[in-house]
């Protein structure tokens, strides 16, 4: 720590779910999808480890941007992409969410929003989700707010808002940015995206980690009016000029082309949800309505922190969160049948 800055020395980093090596270990702690990526993003991403790597990326990704434009209805110029959607939303803090006036977001949802508070100087504010774990729109009506972000669905909640209280939020916000992140709206989440080109004041942020299986590609990207992202570039282009590189541009831009495959795995997930949610259900667990590949549960008895504990033990791998209102609940990643099998049968040795 001798050499260390000041800044350095004050930051409380975020914690990243665990990637341990555990022999025959069920892993259903970081929301990675248990399906391959699309066959045809392999493929291309195959195809372009070749003689072109010895030269840089194009810096603005304008594949990628011109696919993603055309799949959501938008132009290039409304889109911005970025390595994984937390370099897009670090981007969006430094970018449009650091003002004078307060930045607003829930008091229980995606951790790394308040360590890019901190890395940025900017101030804060967390706004407390209802008895039922829900945002309540009303709740952010402050003369003092600065600027807004929310997940929707959330997390590690799952609980989602829909599109229709977002435009609510919108019109009683329309001076100040609101930034949507939207990394597990393809699960079930109503999208805010049709709302762009009446709200100047809105950036919407997605991934390719979740939904589209690639999150060992990273890569990310946020769409809003040009003049929004006009501003994420300025940011990007004083940090990392090129921040996805051949390979990955090659496998998002099949990813996103792929629909039939897409569709089919969305619909995979969204059902072994329903039987978790139904076996979990069985075993005293009271679990959140879930619109993302996760679900959110309590049991009725036993507390979170022991049961993540008997798990690990048994070589299955849940997230605990050791913070308040959420201390005794596990998020679970959706998996693959045979991995939810394990997971109910290692949670009733636990609990009987």
């Amino acid at each position: 720590m001798e050499f260390w800055s000041a800044k350095a020395k004050a930051l409380s980093p975020y914690t990243p779910g665990e990637q341990p090596r555990i022999e025959g270990l069920v892993k259903l702690n970081t929301n990675e999808s248990p399906l391959p990526p699309s066959p045809r993003a392999l493929k291309a991403m195959r195809e372009a480890a070749n003689d072109s790597l010895r030269l840089y990326p194009a810096p603005e990704s304008d594949a990628l941007r011109e696919t993603l434009a055309a799949y959501h209805g938008l132009r290039p110029e409304n889109v911005f992409v970025g390595n994984g959607s937390d370099e897009v939303l670090a981007h969006a803090f430094l970018a449009l969410l650091k003002h004078e006036k307060p930045l607003l977001f829930p008091d229980v949802t995606y951790s790394f929003y308040p360590v890019w508070a901190q890395l940025y100087d900017i101030a804060y504010e967390t706004v407390p989700l209802d008895e039922n774990m829900c945002v309540r729109i009303d709740d952010y009506r402050r003369n003092r707010a600065g600027a807004i972000v929310l997940a929707n669905p959330n997390a590690p909640t799952g609980v989602a808002i829909s599109r229709g209280d977002i435009a609510r939020m919108l019109e009683q916000h329309a001076d100040i940015p609101v930034v949507v992140d939207e990394a597990y709206v393809d699960f079930g989440g109503e999208t805010a995206i049709p709302l762009i080109s009446d709200n100047p004041n809105l950036i919407v942020v997605r991934t390719f980690s979740k939904s589209r299986a690639l999150a060992g590609l990273r890569v990310g990207y946020a769409l809003g009016q040009s003049r929004l992202i006009e501003a994420l570039s300025r940011v990007k282009n004083s940090f990392n000029s090129y921040p996805l590189n051949r390979i990955a541009v090659a496998g998002a831009v099949a990813a996103v082309e792929d629909e039939a495959y897409f569709q089919h795995s969305l619909k995979q997930i969204v059902t072994e949800r329903a039987n978790a949610t139904a076996r979990l259900s069985e075993l005293g667990f009271d679990i959140l309505p879930s619109s993302a590949n996760f679900i959110f549960a309590r049991h009725k008895t036993a507390k979170g922190a022991e049961l993540a504990r008997a798990l690990r033990e048994r070589a299955v791998l849940v997230r605990h969160f050791n913070a308040p209102r959420i201390e005794d609940f596990l998020r679970i990643t959706i998996g693959a049948a045979e991995q939810t099998a394990k997971l109910v049968t290692a949670l009733d040795a636990i609990l009987n």
